[in-house]
């Protein structure tokens, strides 16, 4: 399956998250660096990785919904790309109600309680790139015309497993 929104024939949506992805495990790692004596500059360095991590991950996400929308209901790609899309969107939760408690504190620095929001958002987000690797690795999803939209897992041992054109051993 193809994707619908493309730029100079590569899909948007792959190209775009990368960007929120760095920017957000870099505002962690910057925030965890300032509250254990790093450079005072560090947690509003963050705040701002944040502020535009979230940004681009709604821009993101309007892509991926071009992907999502065009999956056939039924197959495990939809099912995954579903779970792919709410754990995101937890994401974006999380880190946007960790914006806000800094937006107008008088320190964009983080404390405890944040860094452990932003730690669990990390780990959802972990969960949710393996999700979208599933989906274009091994589904095919918004790259193959011909992909196999019920692919079994990539957890699944390899002799269970198949590609369209592949030849079985």
């Amino acid at each position: 399956m193809e994707s619908r929104l493309k730029v100079l024939g590569h899909p948007v949506h792959p190209m775009l998250v990368m960007f929120p992805v760095g920017l957000l495990v870099t505002a962690v790692l910057f925030d965890v660096v300032d509250t254990v004596g790093g450079p005072d500059f560090l947690g509003e360095v963050a705040y701002w990785n944040i502020t535009v991590g979230l940004a681009v991950g709604l821009l993101a996400a309007v892509a991926g919904t071009f992907d999502l929308l065009a999956i056939p209901t039924g197959t495990r790609a939809k099912r995954v790309a579903l779970t792919h899309a709410a754990a995101n969107v937890a994401v974006i939760l999380l880190f946007a109600a960790v914006w806000v408690v800094r937006l107008n504190a008088d320190s964009r620095a983080a404390g405890g309680a944040l860094i452990a929001i932003e730690v669990v958002a990390l780990a959802i987000l972990g969960v949710s790139a393996w999700l979208g690797g599933e989906l274009v690795d091994r589904l095919g999803v918004g790259v193959d015309r011909e992909a196999g939209l019920d692919a079994p897992s990539s957890l699944r041992p390899p002799a269970t497993t198949h590609r369209i054109g592949e030849v079985q051993r």
